[in-house]
């Protein structure tokens, strides 16, 4: 019998994911909330500006084709809003709004699928600063996305800062669209960056790729004459009705200011990016145990729960040839294929690579020396450091869920996809909670009465 696969994330791995699937055998059904395929990492500009698409690339190009297979369904526009396990036979369903997210008229869908992969990614995160919520201040992956899928730029002149290799293809967007990037700073000095990056270096053979992309970034960067400084990052944010320069400092290897180094950078937007966050709400939603905030997985991308694996940002963050290669492993095995030792091999050097990321460019423990008591690190909520501390301290409001009650930090719009890291590492809390309702749905939408499960190979 064909087996029926979801995959929820149309990006690196779960197009990776869909294509093994397929040619495993099975029936798959691919879920993204985007309307086109492709995730961050493979952004376009949307169908309706009939522009070509020079940069996909090949090995893209051919994993988007899978979704033009017979036994494909793409579904975009599509928001997966709750995973339930019944109770009778613990059978997983899968609850699917259809339709663009600010639409009044989405379908609702529930798929009853064999086997379920999750590659739902991440999103940026952002260490909270003064003044980090005027407005002129994004997220280095929101000025991407501007960029690269509306071909708009944040800024006349703009300060790209934060740490990690992801600052220069934000730089590199914004270029591409006109902006004027004043600098890049990377917050962690040479010397943690050249220890990550040197160990073992003869095993960086296996990723001469990305030898050749960085020297690509690095001559655009001096084609347009922007400097690149390492130790130093942004403090502060000033502005009136929005952000009109920034203060940076160089900083020590624990990321703790050194007095005396600030310097002001007149500028119109600033974009700031510390890495990424794992987007794990579905997998929490489905019971998957989480190590450090990611999902856990075996050696075939399996999560604890039966029929479930996962793929991506989500098991550990690692870019997209290590993303790929997790989908095409979860893909494979979900669809019932055999272990493949090729697969698992491809997996595993771009894991290698992905360690060798981390240990470049962590995130130092002295970054909460730049908060003031009044540093906004809630913006949904404008919860302040002062708020967090003073509710911390008080021993009738321990744990993770009373402080959130009694400082409403992460029950905003964003659900502390934002501020959730920063408000656990000033507040000792590393808690996921389970919610029922992982994405946001109208309580019309709630109150239809709910559709018997179908098939997930059901065209659209």
């Amino acid at each position: 019998m064909t087996r029926q696969v979801v995959i929820i994330g149309a990006g690196p791995a779960g197009l990776a994911a869909a294509e093994h699937a397929l040619r495993a055998g099975a029936e798959v059904t691919v879920l993204d909330q985007s309307d086109v395929p492709g995730g961050q990492y493979h952004r376009t500009l949307p169908e309706a500006y009939e522009a070509g698409r020079p940069h996909d690339g090949a090995d893209f190009a051919r994993r988007r084709r899978v979704l033009e297979h017979p036994r494909c369904r793409w579904w975009p526009n599509s928001t997966v809003w709750a995973l339930v396990r019944l109770e009778a036979d613990l059978a997983l369903r899968v609850h699917v709004l259809r339709g663009p997210a600010d639409g009044s008229a989405r379908e609702r869908h529930v798929l009853a699928p064999d086997a379920l992969v999750l590659a739902t990614g991440a999103h940026d995160r952002t260490l909270p600063f003064p003044g980090w919520q005027l407005p002129g201040v994004f997220t280095a992956g929101a000025a991407q996305a501007l960029a690269k899928g509306e071909r708009v730029a944040v800024g006349r002149r703009v300060l790209v800062a934060g740490s990690g290799p992801f600052l220069l293809p934000v730089a590199e967007s914004l270029l591409g669209v006109g902006a004027e990037v004043v600098a890049i700073l990377e917050a962690n000095p040479h010397a943690t960056v050249r220890k990550g990056w040197s160990r073992q270096p003869w095993r960086l053979a296996r990723h001469i790729s990305k030898a050749a992309e960085l020297l690509r970034y690095a001559a655009t960067l001096a084609r347009h004459r922007v400097p690149y400084r390492m130790g130093r990052a942004v403090i502060e944010a000033r502005g009136d009705d929005r952000v009109r320069e920034v203060v940076t400092a160089r900083l020590n290897p624990d990321w703790s200011v050194i007095p005396g180094t600030e310097r002001i950078y007149q500028v119109d937007a600033v974009c700031v990016g510390h890495g990424f966050v794992p987007q794990p709400e579905l997998a929490v939603a489905a019971g998957c145990v989480l190590d450090g905030g990611f999902v856990r997985v075996d050696d075939e991308q399996r999560t604890t729960v039966a029929g479930v694996f996962a793929a991506g940002e989500i098991t550990g963050i690692g870019g997209a040839v290590a993303a790929a290669a997790e989908g095409a492993v979860a893909g494979h095995a979900a669809a019932g294929g055999g272990p493949d030792r090729g697969l698992r091999r491809a997996r595993d050097r771009a894991r290698e690579f992905a360690r060798r990321l981390a240990a470049a460019h962590p995130i130092g423990d002295g970054w909460s020396g730049w908060l003031r008591a009044d540093t906004i690190v809630c913006r949904c909520e404008e919860t302040t450091v002062a708020d967090l501390r003073k509710a911390a301290s008080d021993p009738v409001r321990a744990g993770s869920h009373a402080l959130k009650l009694g400082t409403r930090a992460g029950l905003g719009p964003c659900q502390g996809r934002m501020c959730g890291p920063a408000v656990a590492e000033l507040c000792g809390g590393t808690e996921r909670h389970h919610r029922p309702i992982a994405q946001p749905i109208r309580l019309g939408e709630l109150a239809e009465p709910e559709h018997e499960p179908k098939e997930s190979h059901e065209h659209p």
